[in-house]
């Protein structure tokens, strides 16, 4: 089963999409690179109808320099939704794309069925911290984003999963600017994110692995106990790409979708 590319014009910027599989939806949201790629989606593919947006400036979609924070991917990914013509999807958000789903449910709820946030970033909370990206040397993100350091390895220069460091170079550069759009205001989170997240209306399972060093997995009980009806799932011995790492995450994150 291979990826179609959707390619959809939201107010001027050229916005594409991944999708594979068929079955109700799902639509998922990275982090804040494309580094790791979309492959684990193929974990869903055989229940799930699976949309993979790129965000503004990142991967192939146009970049966006009018992006001046989280607010405005929020309402970009909105009218996305609408313009796929998808009804409730289920929606999934890994790091950077986990804090994004969760400000879109906090104020549409309604339009979705379930929610899984894989390692949110957001809350930035002052007893447990995330990972300071500018404090991180270049040769140690793979360390930062896996436990198993070599799964992480594959996707930069000289993995397998890396095309070439020309493209790899590219991409981070294209992104870098587009992120700090988003992060521009309040950094990676926004002050008052812990106080909207009792507005979750949507079941919601929150999956963390348990030596993840980008963003800590104390931080799980934080989320939990704010979001009305949330659960969590602890995954051993992976990192921050706990479906790279581990399978078996995607099969558990697919069941709770599934119940």
């Amino acid at each position: 089963m291979e990826f179609e590319t959707l390619i959809h014009d939201i107010d001027g910027i050229r916005s594409v999409v991944k999708a594979i599989g068929r079955g109700p939806a799902v639509f998922a949201l990275h982090g804040a690179a494309t580094i790791e790629g979309h492959d684990w989606a193929r974990g869903l593919a055989d229940r799930f109808r699976v949309y993979l947006p790129f965000h503004p400036g990142f991967g192939e979609s146009a970049e966006a320099p009018h992006i001046t924070g989280m607010q405005d991917l929020v309402v970009h990914n909105l009218r996305l939704v609408k313009a796929l013509g998808i009804e409730r999807p289920h929606l999934v958000g890994h790091s950077m794309g986990g804090w994004m789903a969760a400000e879109i449910v906090a104020v549409a709820g309604e339009r979705f069925e379930k929610l899984v946030l894989n390692a949110p970033a957001g809350l930035n909370h002052p007893d447990h911290r995330g990972a300071d990206l500018s404090q991180i040397p270049p040769d140690e993100f793979p360390a930062y984003l896996a436990h198993n350091v070599g799964i992480a390895a594959r996707y930069f220069p000289g993995g397998s999963e890396c095309t070439s460091v020309e493209a790899f170079v590219a991409a981070r550069e294209k992104e870098g600017p587009a992120l700090g759009n988003i992060l521009k205001v309040h950094g990676m989170g926004h002050p008052n994110l812990g106080r909207w997240l009792s507005r979750i209306p949507n079941e919601t399972l929150i999956v963390w692995g348990d030596k993840d060093r980008m963003l800590p997995a104390s931080q799980a009980p934080l989320w939990q106990e704010r979001i009305p009806n949330a659960r969590t799932l602890i995954v051993k011995d992976v990192g921050h790409f706990a479906m790279q790492e581990d399978p078996r995450t995607v099969t558990a994150i697919g069941d709770f979708l599934a119940r």
